[in-house]
């Protein structure tokens, strides 16, 4: 699925995305035993998306070396998982570098066209992907669904979890495919 999304940039490194993804799901899942809540990964271009956003509190990853801040490390996902209980973004590096957290994005509601119920999390991810190279992505506080956006764009869906695809009302507009990866244990709405 990823690969699909990384095959249109040039700046897309595919296991990036997978590992920001597969944390989001982590969380996602979580919520379903425990309290709610939503997180914002914003990945790519991150010189534009720093500009583009503020922190809300002191950075708790300030100061930290950057090879301490690898996705890609189990230490520093249980970093973000525990992170993800403060408002406010993700920025990580096209190369899979936590550079910031507790961003606020600085969202424009111009250009984007959200299904109704989509908060301003959802808002942030859409304009950001909008006015920068990045791609964004949410973890819905009030369904647990994974979304991707792209360009201001929806263009995934992923559910924890195996459903029947027919009962799903996806948000994505225009064409998009159906699929179930049993061994991962969710489901996904990918825009063709």
């Amino acid at each position: 699925m990823v690969g699909r999304v990384c095959r249109a940039r040039a700046n897309c490194v595919p296991e990036v995305l997978e590992t920001v993804v597969e944390i989001a799901l982590s969380i996602a899942r979580q919520n379903r035993d425990q309290r709610r809540l939503g997180a914002l990964f914003v990945v790519g271009d991150e010189e534009r998306v720093l500009k583009k956003s503020i922190p809300l509190i002191l950075d708790p990853l300030a100061g930290h070396p950057k090879d301490a801040k690898d996705i890609r490390n189990a230490n520093v996902q249980g970093t973000i998982k525990e992170l993800a209980k403060l408002d406010g973004a993700f920025i990580i590096s096209t190369d899979g570098y936590v550079l910031s957290a507790a961003r606020y994005i600085e969202a424009s509601y111009r250009n984007i066209n959200l299904p109704m119920g989509f908060g301003s999390r959802h808002m942030a991810a859409a304009s950001i992907s909008r006015e920068t190279n990045a791609i964004a992505i949410v973890v819905s506080e009030s369904d647990g669904v994974v979304r991707i956006f792209d360009d201001g764009e929806l263009i995934a869906e992923i559910m924890p979890g195996i459903w029947e695809l027919d009962k799903i009302k996806p948000h994505i507009s225009g064409k998009y495919e159906r699929i179930i990866n049993k061994e991962q244990g969710i489901t996904m709405i990918i825009k063709e």
